[in-house]
């Protein structure tokens, strides 16, 4: 079997069970059929951010304003064990957590290849080993003292979350049609080695390949996925509308066209999903150059009840529930202490009061990050769903969102001393966990991935370029930040093996630079994670 997918990389124990020939074939007709249009979408959001840089504001297209006003098209749904979605757990795929995940007695385990995985070549490969084991009711872990972890009777529905499209696996190279070379897709290596190899024995366990949709940005992208499902169901044989996607809207431009991304998925649709973190970062991202009124504070004060994130769950539970798609609560940052009761008390308690109000709201359901918080979580949806599945008939026909309740960024609070200390501290301490290979990491109480530390390096960006001054009189220039850097450093408990001193190279590229790198981890990914150059292997 002929392939143009080359493996650049030595293969770990068990690997050559995922990277098979037949795999890395489907991998190149997917690459041959779609890796074009990818490069199209992220060049179109290249222009994008271009002409908000220079002050064009976003607003709902009227170009397909006849989408949003015809009331008769509704999306496919649910699909089998995705009925009752009340608590998600999400989380890594190694195996101890992929363990821990299956056991929680959450509804769905959102199986995460994206924000909370470094994408080492181990990561990448063994996480797509645990789900092959998992989906087969094959996997165990035993600790280096011994300790055994199995999986009980009762499994979550597995959701996985491919890579975005932006990022790509240097570890795998494709050859087009033409000859030339390039790092293969993340999101289509992510996608196609799970679905190639479990789409049917999910289908026989009573459930099917069901996926969350990272960063997408409009319905174009969605488009794309769309015909991307409907490619692989035909190339292994499988029902038309099998597939279910629920996509994150997680970028503000995708705000704006939550009906016409619902409708470009239609028929491969189960719902959408609030996905706050990385929502305030494109907030941050994409406004950051235009002055005072875009200037947001401290991140702590960045909470779900100011304006411009209320108009946005809103607008997105009105959506969903208009088409027939679940609304999925997004993910409190707070995590319990099984060392600290205080600080599990305040963790629950500020679960709690998020999940209140999102089942007040009219979700119907909602993630978080760690088993201790599923019973509180369950316990608010319960409170309104009982029996029920999900809420999808409340359609809140009282809620009306304009473009300008999306893009008012004025809210309560001020920039600090400490928030800027804050954000220095989070970033450099994720970016040394995520070096390690660590890409959800606990961090002073709270669970920190790749989109709350893009939120913290973006703010600072932010705030140096547009010269705020704190609260407390001090102005916010680059040499601020090296000095909390350096204060920062000084408390850090250093070891052997740490990767402080790259963190801090990093953190310095994405944070005080004059330009704005669109991810801190595409540099990082590419100069720190990539284990080899020329390949090793090519699968003929």
């Amino acid at each position: 079997m002929h392939t143009r997918m080359e493996i650049t990389r030595p293969l770990e124990n068990r690997f050559d069970e995922i990277l098979t020939p037949e795999a890395l074939h489907f991998l190149t007709r997917l690459h041959d059929q779609f890796a074009g249009r990818r490069h199209e979408r992220l060049a179109a959001r290249m222009h994008q951010r271009r002409a908000i840089d220079n002050g064009r504001n976003l607003r709902f297209l009227p170009e397909t304003s006849a989408i949003r006003a015809d009331a008769a098209w509704r999306v496919a749904g649910a699909g089998p064990g995705l009925e009752d979605r009340r608590v998600e757990i999400t989380g890594p795929t190694d195996r101890k957590m992929t363990i821990n995940a299956l056991n929680s007695g959450a509804k769905v385990w959102l199986a995460d290849q994206e924000d909370a995985t470094s994408p080492t070549w181990a990561n990448v490969i063994g996480g797509q080993l645990s789900l092959f084991d998992a989906i087969r009711g094959q996997i165990d872990y035993t600790t280096g003292d011994g300790k055994s972890y199995t999986v009980g009777d009762t499994t979550p529905t597995i959701v996985m979350r491919p890579r975005g499209w932006h990022l790509v696996e240097k570890h795998l190279r494709y050859t087009d049609r033409a000859g030339l070379r390039a790092p293969a897709s993340g999101s289509l290596v992510d996608f196609g080695l799970y679905f190639f190899h479990n789409a049917k024995k999910l289908i026989e366990g009573g459930t099917g390949p069901y996926f969350y949709l990272a960063k997408l940005e409009n319905h174009l992208e969605a488009r794309l996925w769309d015909d991307i499902f409907t490619f692989s169901e035909n190339a292994v044989g499988i029902e038309y509308g099998t597939i279910r996607a629920t996509v994150l809207i997680e970028t503000i431009p995708a705000a704006f066209e939550m009906d016409e991304i619902l409708f470009e998925l239609k028929d491969h649709c189960a719902g959408l999903n609030a996905g706050r973190w990385d929502y305030i970062f494109s907030i941050i991202k994409n406004f950051r150059g235009r002055g005072a009124s875009f200037v947001l504070p401290d991140r702590s004060k960045i909470t779900m009840t100011v304006p411009f994130m209320r108009a946005y769950t809103e607008l997105l539970v009105q959506t969903c529930h208009k088409r027939g798609a679940h609304a999925i609560g997004g993910m409190s940052a707070f995590i319990p202490n099984r060392r600290d009761p205080e600080v599990t008390k305040w963790a629950l308690e500020q679960v709690s009061a998020d999940k209140r109000r999102e089942a007040g709201d009219g979700f119907d359901g909602t993630w978080v990050a760690h088993p201790d918080l599923i019973p509180a979580a369950r316990a608010e949806f319960d409170a309104i769903l009982g029996d029920r599945p999900n809420q999808v008939d409340r359609l809140r026909d009282d809620v009306t969102v304009t473009a300008e309740d999306l893009l008012d960024l004025r809210i309560q609070g001020k920039v600090t001393d400490a928030g800027v200390r804050a954000n220095v501290s989070i970033a450099v301490r994720y970016l040394e966990s995520w070096l390690r290979g660590v890409g959800a990491a606990a961090i002073d109480n709270l669970m920190e991935d790749a989109a709350t530390a893009e939120i913290s390096r973006s703010q600072l960006w932010q705030w140096i370029h547009q010269r705020v001054i704190t609260a407390e009189g001090t102005a916010i220039t680059v040499a601020l930040v090296e000095r909390m850097l350096a204060s920062v450093l000084s408390e850090l408990e250093r070891h052997d093996g740490d990767r402080v001193d790259e963190a801090v190279e990093i953190f310095r590229e994405v944070t005080l630079g004059e330009d704005f790198p669109t991810f801190l981890t595409l540099g990082a990914y590419a100069q720190y994670l990539v284990e080899a150059e020329e390949p090793v292997r090519a699968v003929a």
